[in-house]
């Protein structure tokens, strides 16, 4: 009964595990959610004509009906997360978190880490946290492929564009929600997207 008892342990531990890694491979506490060959595990919200390209997850205007994202399936709570992306010069999206509603994701219900370069207000535009906290001077995302570093735990959320902060802030509306990444104009590729819960 003991061995038996074990066993049954020993599998459940294993589910566990695989569960964590449902949507990609992990490495070192690092789980790739999107690596750029297919939005397993991901899906959409909106009319955004997300499509997977040049080892990229694409959205544009070119056949693109509407504004939109993809989510993931998962719900994140205190975590690290990369994002590797490419966005135009004339690009509007973003790396939301926490967002507690599945089909409705928008800068005020969820924390939103922007990507803007052409923002009206540029103190919310590109590497900010939208109505949260400022960014000045603004860093220039457009034309090339970038890396953001996020930080969330607990209240404490830290941004980081291209290897410099542009965000440090302690902000409690938000507990967990799932991930989302944003098309609302220009051109938007993603390549590579990684968690590691905290």
């Amino acid at each position: 009964m003991k061995r038996l008892s074990a066993i049954i342990i020993g599998f459940l531990v294993l589910g566990a595990g695989l569960a964590g890694c449902a949507t990609g491979t992990s490495t070192g506490g690092w789980v790739t959610l999107l690596d750029g060959s297919s939005l397993k595990g991901w899906y959409t919200v909106g009319k955004a004509n997300w499509r997977i390209e040049g080892g990229a997850v694409v959205a544009d205007r070119k056949t693109g009906k509407d504004n939109g994202f993809v989510v993931t399936d998962g719900i994140y709570k205190d975590f690290e997360l990369k994002v590797e992306f490419w966005a135009s010069d004339d690009a509007n999206s973003g790396v939301y978190m926490r967002c507690g509603n599945p089909e409705v994701l928008t800068d005020r219900i969820c924390y939103e880490a922007n990507i803007f370069d052409q923002r009206p207000d540029p103190s919310y535009g590109t590497g900010s946290l939208v109505h949260i906290a400022k960014v000045a001077p603004m860093p220039k995302a457009g034309g090339k492929w970038n890396t953001y570093d996020i930080s969330v735990k607990g209240t404490h959320i830290v941004l980081v564009l291209n290897g410099v902060k542009t965000v440090e802030v302690n902000h409690s509306l938000l507990k967990d929600g799932r991930i989302g990444l944003q098309y609302a104009a220009g051109v938007i590729k993603f390549r590579k997207v990684q968690i590691r819960p905290l």
